[in-house]
């Protein structure tokens, strides 16, 4: 740290924050954490964010009586939350998220009167929760822990809420119909649980009337609703109801204008993409996932004319994009329910996870459908796509030449198809392309060189028995007149990486994980470890 041995002399220090130098390797170790909490015995904000302390949590902590704002996050911290951090009773601000810390939850976290934000997302917390926890709490987020049991109906007591998150919790049972009594509530996210049975959504759409974000996805859910109407008080920006045995699109949806990501992902609707979805008054919609569903009909081309927000690569014409919050504007406001939300795909293999959706992914993904004709060379006005898969659908004609004008794509997934002709040799101006895939098809000629698609493999192309050139063992007629002229630009441009890939051996699944960052929007709970999915079938519509 430097001259850290100086900052012990600080006693009289109300305010320390050396969080996000990460890029720095800011450790505690000359003075450790213990050190410096005994010497700076009058903070009231002690913010160490993303600086390695890898540690405890140490005792002495419950010393600093005067802590208001507390925050660890992705310190590297292990071992157990200890009991005597309930002390520090003048706490409004409480963030453990992102650390190694396991056990369960000690009762005395209950003591915390005045807490309003408790952040301990992304850990490996156990046990059930405690019914202690205080009623005055605004922002609860345990995504991603090992929690166990049900969720209690205690939650609904917690009247004050306007943030519960709680995805990836392990909680079984059934969710409590007193979540009605949370009528504060912007952001639910209660998705990648075991919660079973049969839901009415109409509780939570007639009681919840400031919600905003809401997320059931991938739970044990049937999700039903006799409410007839297409309008609500609600003004949606997300919704996540993937794997929810839906066998058609909600009324609610209607008329959500200010809605910004859509997954109705592995359910049962059939039919077309109903009208209004279609039309400009979703102009904000910027992440649609309709995959995994029985929809038929062509592509909506109409669509790809009206979604504005697609469309513009520069975001300040955008004005709900300038809209995220930086950390110290957070801290400094009374809005606890500012929140990012993170992407998870998981493409034949290649996972990638974006955060920060609302003003850096967006993404069209339709993906095992039924959809049929051609694509519509309207697609190439939506300039701020960075995901586009159509793969699985009985989708005819030829690639369009194009889609090489959408030069932010990453993703562009045509495979299992019934497309002819030629790749076009345009692709290759697609810089940030990392997943590519026109396999199960019927095209022919040259395989594009250079760039990007000298890093794509057999897979990408295999399934097309009039394709030649590398990386295909087939040799072209002119192969090698053909290599000369693209050498050069093998390694020519610097790629500009945007996106993370882990390994992994997955299937076909393209699938949405939304979950919501509810304090820096820096990381979130989306970098724990990703769950495994169940390897699907590939299977091909003809």
């Amino acid at each position: 740290m430097g001259s850290s041995q100086e900052i012990l002399e600080l006693v009289n220090l109300v305010s320390l924050d050396l969080s996000l130098n990460s890029g720095y390797g800011l450790e505690l170790q000359k003075p450790n954490f213990a050190n410096l909490v005994q010497k700076l015995s009058n903070l009231e904000t002690l913010d160490l964010g993303h600086v390695s302390i890898r540690s405890t949590i140490p005792h002495n902590l419950a010393n600093l009586s005067s802590l208001t704002f507390l925050s660890l996050h992705s310190c590297g911290l292990q071992g157990r939350i200890q009991s005597s951090l309930g002390n520090l009773s003048k706490l409004l601000h409480l963030d453990l998220s992102l650390n190694e810390l396991l056990g369960e939850l000690p009762v005395s976290i209950g003591n915390l009167h005045s807490l309003k934000k408790l952040d301990l997302s992304v850990n490996n917390l156990s046990g059930e929760l405690p019914t202690s926890i205080q009623n005055l709490l605004q922002s609860l987020d345990f995504t991603s822990n090992k929690f166990s049991g049900e969720l209690h109906a205690f939650i609904g007591n917690l009247r004050s809420l306007e943030v519960l998150a709680i995805g990836r919790c392990n909680f079984s049972g059934r969710i409590p119909s007193s979540l009605r009594n949370l009528t504060q509530l912007i952001t639910l996210d209660l998705s990648q649980n075991s919660y079973r049975g049969t839901m009415e959504l109409d509780f939570l759409l007639v009681s919840l009337k400031n919600l905003e974000v809401l997320s059931l996805s991938s739970n044990w859910l049937s999700l039903l609703t006799k409410v007839t109407s297409n309008t609500t008080s609600q003004k949606f920006t997300v919704v996540g109801l993937r794997s929810c045995n839906l066998i058609e699109f909600l009324n609610f949806l209607k008329n959500q204008h200010h809605l910004m990501l859509l997954d109705l992902s592995s359910n049962r609707i059939h039919g077309k993409i109903p009208s209004w979805l279609l039309d400009p008054s979703t102009q904000n919609l910027s992440a649609l996932n309709l995959s995994h569903n029985l929809f038929t009909g062509k592509l909506p081309s109409k669509s790809f004319l009206c979604w504005n927000a697609m469309k513009i690569v520069n975001t300040s014409d955008l004005k709900y994009l300038q809209d995220v919050i930086s950390p110290k504007e957070w801290l400094l406001s009374d809005e606890v329910a500012t929140y990012d939300y993170s992407l998870t795909m998981n493409n034949k293999g290649k996972i990638m996870t974006y955060d920060k959706v609302p003003d850096i992914l967006t993404g069209i993904i339709l993906s095992s459908n039924r959809f049929d004709g051609m694509i519509p060379t309207s697609i190439a006005n939506l300039k701020r796509l960075q995901v586009l898969n159509l793969d699985n659908n009985n989708l005819q004609g030829h690639i369009p030449s194009c889609l090489g004008n959408l030069t932010n794509l990453e993703s562009l997934d045509l495979s299992n198809n019934n497309f002819l002709g030629q790749i076009p040799q345009q692709l290759v101006e697609l810089t940030f392309l990392e997943i590519f895939n026109v396999s199960d098809n019927y095209l022919t000629g040259p395989i594009p060189q250079g760039r990007q698609f000298s890093t794509f493999d057999n897979s990408s192309f295999e399934s097309n028995s009039g394709l030649c050139g590398r990386p295909l063992s087939r040799e072209c007629e002119s192969d090698e007149d053909h290599s000369k002229g693209t050498e050069e630009s093998l390694f020519s441009g610097a790629f500009d990486w945007k996106i993370i890939l882990i390994g992994y051996a997955g299937g076909l699944v393209v699938g949405f994980v939304l979950g919501f960052k509810f304090s820096t929007g820096i990381v979130g709970w989306f970098l724990e470890k990703l769950r495994t999915q169940q390897k699907a079938t590939r299977w091909k519509r003809r």
